[in-house]
């Protein structure tokens, strides 16, 4: 099946096409002397059982260890002679790996891609060696106040969840994880019904498709396997219903943190969500939001503020950070709670929305410039939403929404009287 969109700004024009063994695949020529393939997998943290926490993001980095064809090493070896960058990344979502190369490369370098990503042999060495790394990096995010913050942050927001867990997992996980079980999570989870391909740039599309279809037609076995746990049973959990506070002595800090959230709608509620991408906009994006003018600039409550309106697949979190004296916290949970309240009760002015809408519209074509560029976009709407429309149409619903629709949103997810507080204070 092979279907051009229609419904989009002409900025973006891509090609959609599945194969008959369920991977989707998105192409776009676009005139920018490079290609890059994004391999996108449905696949994060949050599919793991607290027994494997972890699991997917060491998985992530056994994938470049070596295949049936490619040595250790081999993989890396070949994109570096030809000038061209690999990385990847896990979330609690999905697991994303990527390249770009020159044109002229991609019809041999993207098939080793496909190769290392899907016929990972994981030995048993290799997976000894690359633990420690593991390992090293969960100590290093420990040592992180950033990371550590967050982690108290997210514990608190959700009470079951998978998204209260970190996406590295803890230290005594990945110690005894055994090679055979990332051989059975690889080969269960990481199917061609789980994956989006995304092919943007200077070829043609029908080329860029037939490349990435004639790879996977050749080393992609379906297997299916009873590992899977019922992701689908996980349901959002309920908003707070009163004020739940922690509190935590770190260090390491020169400054006190405070973290407010709310529970919100995710990506399988994203017609949700965007009320609430404007709301933090308005509360904390640039110099004259309200939390920055009125915390930073006017009060000097705050030396920095930000508000996110952060969107997981099965639930979001509103979250709005703070660093500050620790003499000041209750005056800034005070006043951040005021602002809420004020969103409540009254409508926001035209002149506050519009310097978000315009915003947004802005960084959306910036956003849009390169190849890597539109092939993030693509594939996390492709493969977390199932539909490439909203990633073009983006600044379209933000423009669609007005004060009554941000009222109603406020007054529906951001209470003023009930939230989770995570407070950091300096030793």
């Amino acid at each position: 099946m092979t279907s051009t969109l229609l419904q989009f700004p002409r900025l973006n024009a891509p090609k959609l096409h599945q194969l008959p063994n369920g991977l989707t695949i998105v192409a776009e020529q676009m005139p920018i002397e490079a290609v890059n393939l994004s391999l996108w997998i449905k696949i994060g943290s949050a599919v793991e059982s607290d027994a494997i926490n972890g699991m997917a993001h060491f998985l992530e980095h056994m994938i470049f260890k070596g295949t049936e064809q490619l040595a250790s090493g081999e993989f890396e070896r070949r994109i570096e002679e030809r000038g061209a960058v690999t990385n990847a990344a896990t979330s609690q979502d999905y697991t994303h790996y990527y390249i770009t190369t020159a044109p002229k490369d991609f019809a041999e370098l993207a098939p080793l891609q496909i190769d290392v990503v899907f016929n990972a042999s994981i030995p048993d060495d290799a997976f000894e060696r690359e633990r420690l790394v593991v390992l090293e990096e969960i100590r290093r995010s420990d040592d992180n106040p950033r990371r550590r913050t967050f982690r108290r942050a997210m514990e608190t927001a959700f009470n079951e969840l998978p998204y209260r867990r970190p996406v590295l997992g803890p230290e005594a996980v990945i110690a005894q994880l055994k090679p055979q079980q990332m051989r059975d999570f690889h080969a269960s989870w990481y199917q061609p019904q789980s994956i989006t391909a995304v092919a943007v740039g200077n070829l043609p599309e029908e080329e860029l498709i037939a490349i990435i279809a004639e790879k996977f037609t050749q080393t992609i076995n379906t297997q299916h396997s009873a590992l899977k746990i019922q992701h689908s049973a996980l349901k959002p959990e309920p908003a707070f219903t009163e004020i739940v506070r922690g509190e935590f002595v770190d260090e390491s800090l020169q400054q006190a943190r405070i973290i407010m959230v709310w529970r919100v709608p995710g990506l399988k509620q994203l017609e949700l969500t965007y009320g609430l991408d404007v709301l933090a906009g308005i509360l904390g994006h640039g110099r004259t939001s309200r939390l920055v003018q009125d915390l930073r600039e006017e009060r000097g409550l705050v030396s920095s503020i930000s508000v996110s309106n952060m969107s997981n697949l099965l639930q979001g979190t509103f979250y709005i950070s703070a660093k500050c004296a620790v003499e000041n916290i209750p005056a800034v949970e005070d006043a951040i709670a005021q602002h809420m309240a004020r969103l409540q009760i009254e409508l926001i002015s035209e002149k506050e929305i519009e310097r978000v809408r315009r915003r947004v519209a802005n960084r959306f074509i910036f956003g849009n410039e390169t190849p890597s560029d539109r092939a993030g976009l693509y594939g996390y709407y492709q493969s977390l939403v199932g539909d490439l429309e909203p990633a073009f149409n983006y600044p379209a619903y933000i423009q669609a929404q007005n004060a009554t629709n941000l009222m109603q949103a406020a007054n529906q997810y951001l209470d003023p009287d009930a939230y989770g507080v995570v407070v950091m204070k300096p030793l």
